[in-house]
């Protein structure tokens, strides 16, 4: 408790009751109270010393506890005023009995001429004087010349330098001086505060109880070593790690009893072993999904070295099935690196194209500093096919369903025409991570930046190599107002773009894209050619798609579906929102969204525009979006965008 110096001189007056105009009726039963001369938290804190406040719902109040209560008014008033440095406050008091069991009681305070501070002497010693942490905090004194005294804010900083000393391991620190002193004469204040720091204690051996892993794997993770400075932060963070692996369960991170001679502290690690199988399930809804559900199996510990293994079957209404399994090896540091060898089945419809891809691969995760950079080489098997009718030896009608001959008309047969890739596709992607990161989900990149390509000496029927990049920030630029920018950006050179999958090529349009457009709807057309052997009008046709008609071969033709949309080499996309916090976890917002996917930048094309509302609803269990987009750019009707993730 600081010590104070005080001289003050009695002060009491009594007025009548018309004199004063009451601001606000604080009770209407027991006693009435009226409050006048001040206001925020001067006022709030006059209530809370305030006995009459305290009685005001009483019922059985008479004349002798009045008395009692007029009394103690004009210490409580002083002791509510004195930490906001007015020590000479006056007060004006009417009592008034307007029932038998109810009194009016009215009072006008004039909080006096108030204690400005004069002097301000906080300063640290002893090894943590140079500590930038405690310089931010003597550099940056709340408590400042010429201001009124605040003893809240003197007692936050005290409570500040004290914390940081214990945070930060100078665990013998102490407060040598920490003293008000108050002149009401002279209406002025000194303050004076020293922190001895003492020396700064280091982290001592650690100590680790549990079965789940090695010793050796679970000392990895530690945010600190044995040696170093003692930071409290630094456990807890460990306590994150930990916990955020699934190894384990009952997780516990504490120091230990410090060595006052040593200067050390030593840590404990004490854990049970988790669930080694976990089954999780979840089912959605979103439009450009559709209903969709996923299962999901994880063995989080297929072994002490911590490595875990995964599979995930996902099934959707409109983009059709995969099915992945990872497998995940830990090194370095394992919180945020590892090396991930993947295999999986999808098949997926984009625009037009029915894509199904088969992949084996591994990924090398590392961390440095605020970049997250995965290097990874993927084989891949991608076939993209298309179905429509062809007319070889004919004219396909503008229906698209008959074939015309001279004198004839047939059915127009229905082809399927493919392309197909088997290549090894190797690239990194680097992505900004959080100061800190480490290992948890990210929901929001700031940047992402991701480099692929194949060659023909690695089984590729097109030599490619693409770029893409991706912004995201958000702006919290008023209480429950925030601005979300949204950039993505990609480019590919190919010698052959024809025969990239499509899986491998951009498609825009559809939430998380341009809204307002059908999903992947946005895109250039190609022409698909059939193969295999077709005969219309009692003649047999040989289709083909090469550049050069087959040998030996009846009737060879080139036999072109109608072009369909298939994805494109370029791509240019980004949207603007404003999202509305409402309370109960609801909010609104309005977009303007758009992009378009090009074959090539030399050639001018229309950005496509979508622009409208939204409304959010955010549970611990559901997240709920439903978005209203127009096309601004092109004809159509606005398009509904509902997505809903329940966690079973």
């Amino acid at each position: 408790m600081a010590s104070r110096n005080r001289f003050r001189g009695a002060r009491w007056a009594r007025i009548p009751l018309a004199l004063l105009l009451p601001l606000a009726v604080v009770a209407h039963a027991g006693v009435a109270l009226t409050l006048h001369g001040v206001q925020g938290k001067l006022r709030a804190n006059v209530l809370a010393y305030l006995s009459f406040e305290r009685y005001k719902d009483s019922k059985h109040l008479d004349g002798e506890i009045i008395v009692r209560l007029e009394n103690r008014v004009q210490s409580e008033v002083d002791s509510a005023l004195e930490p906001y440095g007015y020590f000479q406050p006056a007060v004006h008091m009417t009592v008034r009995r307007t029932r038998p069991d109810h009194w009016r009681v009215a009072l006008q305070i004039d909080p006096g001429p108030p204690v400005l501070l004069q002097v301000v002497d906080v300063k640290v010693t002893g090894a943590g004087a140079t500590d930038p942490r405690f310089t931010r905090i003597t550099e940056h004194v709340p408590l400042q010349h010429g201001q009124r005294l605040d003893e809240a804010a003197y007692e936050r900083l005290k409570g500040e330098l004290l914390q940081t000393a214990a945070t930060y391991g100078y665990l013998d620190a102490r407060l040598t001086r920490h003293q008000i002193q108050v002149d009401p004469g002279t209406h002025s204040a000194s303050v004076f505060l020293t922190l001895a720091t003492g020396v700064r204690y280091r982290f001592g051996p650690t100590q680790i109880e549990q079965h789940a892993l090695t010793d050796a794997l679970v000392r990895r993770y530690l945010r600190y070593r044995h040696g170093q400075p003692f930071d409290l932060t630094q456990l807890l963070r460990t306590q994150f790690v930990l916990d955020d692996t699934g190894y384990f369960s009952d997780l516990e991170v504490v120091p230990g009893t410090p060595d006052k001679a040593r200067h050390i502290v030593p840590v404990h690690i004490r854990a049970n072993s988790s669930r080694r199988n976990v089954y999780s399930f979840a089912a959605g809804y979103a439009t450009d999904t559709g209903a969709r559900g996923i299962v999901s199996w994880q063995d989080r510990r297929v072994n002490r070295e911590g490595d875990r293994m995964s599979v995930d079957l996902e099934a959707a209404q409109l983009t059709k099935y995969s099915l992945q399994s990872r497998y995940i090896i830990p090194i370095g540091d394992p919180a945020t690196e590892n090396l991930t060898f993947i295999a999986s089945v999808e098949q997926r419809q984009l625009a037009a194209v029915d894509s199904r891809t088969i992949t084996f691969g591994a990924h090398l995760t590392r961390v440095t500093g605020r970049w997250q950079t995965v290097w990874f080489l993927d084989a891949i098997h991608a076939t993209g096919s298309v179905t429509g009718a062809i007319c070889p030896g004919g004219l396909l009608n503008t229906a698209g369903t008959q074939c015309e001959f001279p004198g004839a008309s047939v059915a127009a047969p229905s082809a399927v025409a493919s392309v197909v890739g088997n290549m090894l596709v190797p690239g990194v992607e680097i992505t900004s991570v959080p100061s800190g990161y480490f290992g948890e989900p990210i929901f929001e990149h700031g940047v992402s930046i991701e480099l692929r390509g194949s060659h023909g000496a690695l089984g590729s029927r097109a030599d490619f190599l693409q770029l893409r990049v991706q912004l995201e920030r958000v702006f919290n630029f008023a209480p429950g107002w925030h601005l979300l920018l949204r950039d993505e950006f990609g480019a590919t050179a190919a010698s052959h773009f024809d025969n990239v999958p499509p899986v491998l090529r951009f498609f825009a349009g559809g939430e998380g894209s341009v809204r307002g457009f059908e999903y992947n709807s946005l895109s250039p057309t190609q022409i698909f050619y059939a193969t295999g052997a077709y005969q219309l009008n009692n003649v047999t046709y040989t289709c083909y798609s090469g550049a050069a008609a087959p040998q030996n071969v009846p009737n060879p033709r080139l036999c072109p579906l109608q072009p369909v949309q298939a994805g494109g080499k370029d791509l240019i996309s980004g949207s603007v929102e404003i999202d509305r916090d409402l309370p109960h976890n609801f909010g609104v917002a309005a977009f303007f969204d758009y992009g378009n996917v090009f074959n090539s930048f030399h050639i001018p094309h229309l950005l496509q525009y979508g622009a409208g509302v939204g409304f959010r609803v955010r549970l611990p269990v559901m997240t709920l979006g439903i978005d209203v987009g127009e096309p601004l750019s092109a004809p159509g009707s606005p398009r509904l965008y509902i997505n809903f993730s329940p966690r079973l």
